[in-house]
C-alpha cells in the first residue's frame, strides 16, 4: 500500500513529532507532503507544496496533481489546513481510502486564532470527502461532533511516545547546560511547549519569582515569546529565565531540566510523558493518561496535577524543589502511561485501520457543489467555501 500523509508544518510541534513516529513504525511505502516550507523527516520522502492560507484552490491543483503522479493508494491528512485541502485533492485525483488525524482541534481557538461558523463550514465540507477522522482523546472526538461530524466517522487513537528517545544522560545534560550558559548546580525548572497565550507560560514566569535561585528554561516558539520576554523583565527575573527557541526534538532540554511544569489546563499533556520518561518529576494542569492513572488509584511517581488555584503553581514547584535537595541532585526513575500509549500501539492501531478501510466498499460522494459552477479549480469564483486563514498547525 502506498501512503501519502498530508500535514499542514513539519516544523518543531506535536503533530510532527507522531508523525514521524509513524512513518517509521507503518509497514507501508509511505511520503509525506508539508504546506509550508520547513522541517523534514529522516529517511522518507518530503514533497512541499506551499499554503499560506486554509481556503487556497492553486494549492489543492498541486495536491492532486503530486496525488496522482504518485498512485498512492490512501491519503493520511494531519491538521486543520491539511485537512480541509488534502481531503479535497485526494478526491479530486480519485483516491478512494482518506484519514484525517485532527491532533489538537481547540473548541474555541485553533492555534491562537477564533474557531468562526466559516471555519467549522470549511472544515465540514472536507470532512464528508473521507472516510474516518481519527481523534486522540475524547474531548476532540466531543467537539468534532459537535462541530456535526457523524459519531460513526470518528475513532479514537490517543497520541503516544518512545519513551526510549527521551532517556536521560548525564553527558547530554552538561553539555546542553553549557551551551544555554546555565551553571551545572542551578536548579532548574522548565517548559516545552508553543509559546502561545493558551499554554499559560505566563503563569510559570510568575511563579518562578517564588522560587528563589532556581532557573527556569522555556522551550518553544509562538507568538506569545515577546510578551514572556517583556514580563520576565516586568517581573524581575529576566536573569533568571532562558528561552531555548524551538529544538528538533526535546531529549536534549528535558536532560538540563530537574523539574517540569506544564501550566496548560487543556492539552493532551504529550509533553509531560516525555518529562517522566526522561526521569523528571512534573506538576501539570492536564495530562489525560496521566489523569486516567490516577483515578485507577495507580498514579505515577513524582507527578502533581495543579488545580485552578493560582497558588497551586508556585507552591508545587516549591514543594519539588525541597524533594530535589531531599534527593541530593538524583534523577527520578523512567516512567510511563503504559502501553495505550506507547509508539509501537499507535502503529498498529493506524495500520489495522488503514487495513479496515482499505477493503471497504467507497461509496463516491458529489462534489460539485465544492467546485463553484464551472466545476474547476482556478477559475474565477471557483471552491466558494467559506473561511479565513485559520491554521491549526
Amino acid at each position: 500500500m502506498r501512503v501519502l500523509h498530508v500535514i499542514s508544518t513539519l516544523e518543531p510541534g506535536a503533530a510532527g513529532h507522531q508523525l514521524r513516529l509513524l512513518v517509521r513504525r507503518l509497514p507501508y511505502d509511505s511520503e509525506v507532503v508539508t504546506l509550508d516550507t520547513g522541517g523534514g523527516l529522516t529517511g522518507t520522502r518530503v514533497h512541499r507544496v506551499g499554503s499560506a492560507r486554509d481556503h487556497d484552490p492553486a494549492a489543492v491543483r498541486r495536491l492532486r496533481r503530486l496525488m496522482r503522479s504518485g498512485r498512492y493508494d490512501l491519503v493520511h491528512t494531519h491538521l486543520y489546513r491539511a485537512g480541509v485541502q488534502g481531503r479535497i485533492a485526494a478526491r479530486l485525483a480519485g483516491i478512494r481510502h482518506v484519514v484525517a488525524s485532527e491532533h489538537h482541534l481547540g473548541a474555541e481557538i485553533i492555534e491562537g486564532r477564533p474557531v468562526s461558523p466559516g471555519v467549522r463550514a470549511l472544515y465540514l465540507a472536507g470532512e464528508r470527502l473521507g472516510q474516518v477522522t481519527i481523534a486522540p482523546c475524547p474531548a476532540i472526538a466531543a467537539r468534532l461532533r459537535s462541530w456535526g461530524v457523524p459519531d460513526e466517522r470518528i475513532t479514537t487513537i490517543p497520541k503516544a511516545i518512545d519513551a526510549g528517545e527521551f532517556r536521560f544522560d548525564r553527558g547530554v545534560r552538561a553539555a546542553t547546560r553549557a551551551r544555554l550558559g546555565i551553571e551545572e548546580d542551578r536548579a532548574v525548572i522548565g517548559g516545552v511547549g508553543r509559546l502561545e497565550p493558551d499554554k499559560r507560560f505566563d503563569l510559570l514566569i510568575r511563579a518562578i519569582t517564588e522560587v528563589p535561585d532556581a532557573m527556569l528554561l522555556l522551550v518553544g516558539d509562538g507568538s506569545a515569546r515577546a510578551a514572556l520576554e517583556r514580563l520576565a523583565e516586568i517581573e524581575g527575573v529576566a536573569d533568571r529565565v532562558r528561552f531555548a527557541g524551538p529544538v528538533g526534538h526535546p531529549r536534549e532540554m528535558l536532560c538540563a531540566m530537574d523539574v517540569f511544569a506544564s501550566p496548560d489546563q487543556s492539552s493532551f499533556g504529550l509533553a509531560t510523558l516525555e518529562a517522566v520518561a526522561s526521569g523528571l518529576p512534573a506538576v501539570y494542569g492536564s495530562c489525560l493518561p496521566l489523569e486516567e492513572l490516577t483515578a485507577a488509584r495507580t498514579p505515577v511517581r513524582g507527578t502533581f496535577r495543579l488545580s485552578q488555584d493560582r497558588e497551586s503553581l508556585p507552591r508545587a514547584l516549591r514543594t519539588e524543589m525541597l524533594c530535589l535537595a531531599e534527593r541530593r541532585g538524583e534523577r527520578l526513575p523512567a516512567r510511563s502511561a503504559g502501553e495505550p500509549y506507547d509508539a509501537d500501539r499507535l502503529a498498529d492501531s493506524v495500520g489495522s485501520l488503514y487495513e479496515r478501510i482499505s477493503a471497504r466498499p467507497v461509496k463516491r460522494r458529489v462534489i460539485g457543489p465544492l467546485l463553484g459552477s464551472r466545476g474547476r479549480f482556478g477559475r474565477k469564483n471557483s471552491f466558494p467555501l467559506p473561511g479565513g486563514s485559520v491554521r491549526n498547525a
